[in-house]
């Protein structure tokens, strides 16, 4: 429904019609964020903008908001899917995406409350069957603020939760929370308030900070695809494995940890049917099949939707996920390398020639266990991501332990807590070799060699991306004695490295 009639012509550009479809005819095809930059600073100017009709505002939002959705679309997807952006595009798209939705919520959100407060003014009148609308989109850029947050493993702060909660409760009371309502014409789902607050609490449970940015995407679109197999009340029931309390600020909890005191806005949640409906999921991309009907926003191998999926099985498991090995709190420095070229340096032996520890960054260790790390760090760079592969030396330690980061949380601008799964703490640097090639010195490939938490007969190798092949048998010599790898699987891609699993053998 589009409002075309209006009492009076407001102070501001956009009142008059005729040019808010020049502006929304003008905005660059070509270029997303540009389009994307243009329609938020429309929306800054409209937040002072103060002699609209209600309705005429919301209108006026509602078609800059939809011009805007395929640039907002296509910036996401270059954020998520360009590896190789450089920090300041990353942090120029990542800024851009997260204002345009907190502004667009902030829009809808004063079409609302200004109706609210004057139930009676036309233009309030005209807007009511419009409400839902309004509710739905501020909802839907809520939880998109939460997953740009989670892209880059930020703190959520209680006005976002706020944001989320509060109006779920205002459209509730109002008794439109579950009206399905097409929250955009492209969009031919529908949803409602309800089922977005539920996507964000479900988003959060699900432990994102161990997740990359496609993997967080991923996770999100399946979130939405199982979410109706979840169960949402306002009573707690047997079944019952999280709770929030909407009002609040804070975000969802485990029961483990009851709530306080008892409150109306308390929701509880579990995951209902879902987890069967996933496992069935993934037992078919695990045979190759990948069901039309679920939306991912492309086509993805099993290799990475599989993580994705057994991430989202053990988060959503009745019982909460538990360590594999115990933590143990210290206090204590290692020094750090980022990346496999200088890890391949530390682990040949060569760390003094190369001057790589005077380059090593001191880091905090706060926990250790068996399995690893946790270690604050001042990251102001930005340059530490999941899948970081690390080489760390303890404070008047002599060995060596190669790492991967696997959490990541940033806690302010100068600190970050850091989550590092231990490798090897026996790792060697080899220079591998085609088996078709003959044992020469071309065509060597670097390769970091593991044995730990590898079956008998076999060993790990971490090689640079896009090195492994599975038809390719590679050896080495280590110690004087010929070494035979033979391909069995592609383990693990990070950032700038691989893990591929070998059946390994003496060669004559």
């Amino acid at each position: 429904m589009i409002l075309n009639l209006f009492a009076s012509r407001p102070d501001h550009p956009l009142g008059d019609a005729k040019e808010l479809k020049r502006v929304l005819i003008e905005l660059p095809l070509d270029n997303a964020f540009k389009a994307v930059d243009e329609v938020y600073g429309w929306f800054e100017s409209l937040m002072s903008a103060d002699d609209f009709r209600v309705d005429h505002l919301f209108d006026v939002v509602r078609q800059l908001d939809e011009a805007a959705q395929p640039h907002i679309r296509r910036l996401a997807r270059d954020y998520v899917h360009s590896p190789r952006l450089s920090k300041s595009e990353e942090r120029r798209l990542w800024t851009m995406c997260y204002n345009y939705n907190g502004e667009v919520s902030g829009l809808y959100a004063t079409c609302i409350d200004r109706a609210k407060r004057n139930p009676k003014d036309k233009g309030s009148e005209a807007l009511k069957p419009l409400l839902p609308l309004a509710a739905t989109r501020l909802m839907a850029a809520r939880a998109t603020q939460l997953k740009w947050v989670e892209y880059r493993y930020g703190p959520i702060g209680e006005d976002l939760w706020r944001g989320l909660g509060q109006p779920y409760l205002a459209a509730e009371a109002a008794g439109y929370a579950q009206r399905p309502i097409q929250t955009y014409p492209a969009q031919p789902v529908l949803s409602t308030v309800e089922q977005h607050y539920l996507q964000a609490l479900i988003f959060y449970s699900s432990s994102m900070d161990s997740l990359m940015p496609l993997e967080i995407e991923l996770a999100d679109r399946l979130i939405a695809h199982f979410r109706s197999g979840f169960v949402f009340t306002n009573t707690c029931l047997p079944e019952s494995v999280y709770w929030v309390d909407a009002a609040s600020g804070m975000p969802p909890a485990r029961l483990a940890r009851l709530p306080g005191q008892l409150s109306p806005a308390l929701r509880f949640f579990s995951p209902g049917s879902a987890p069967k409906a996933l496992n069935e999921l993934i037992s078919h991309v695990e045979r190759g099949d990948v069901p039309p009907d679920i939306n991912l926003g492309g086509d993805y191998p099993a290799k990475v939707l599989l993580p994705v999926l057994r991430h989202l099985a053990v988060n959503w498991a009745a019982e909460p996920p538990q360590r594999e090995h115990a933590r143990h709190a210290v206090k204590t420095r290692i020094a750090v390398l980022h990346g496999f070229d200088d890890s391949f340096t530390v682990f040949a032996g060569d760390v003094a020639r190369m001057g790589k520890e005077r380059a090593a960054e001191s880091w905090v260790v706060e926990n250790v266990s068996l399995g690893g790390f946790g270690a604050s760090v001042d990251d102001r760079g930005g340059m530490l991501k999941i899948g970081t592969l690390l080489s760390m030396q303890p404070e008047g330690g002599e060995n060596w332990v190669l790492g991967v980061v696997r959490r990541y949380n940033i806690n302010s601008e100068a600190n970050s807590s850091v989550g590092i799964q231990a490798l090897s703490r026996h790792a060697r640097s080899v220079e591998l070799r085609p088996r078709t090639s003959g044992f020469s010195a071309t065509g060597a490939i670097p390769g970091i060699w593991l044995h730990e938490d590898s079956k008998p007969g076999e060993a790990r190798l971490v090689l640079p991306s896009a090195s492994f092949d599975v038809r390719e048998t590679l050896e080495f010599v280590h110690d004087g004695q010929r070494y035979l790898m033979v391909p069995i699987e592609l383990e693990e891609t990070g950032g700038d490295f691989e893990i591929g699993r070998y059946r390994e053998t003496l060669s004559d």
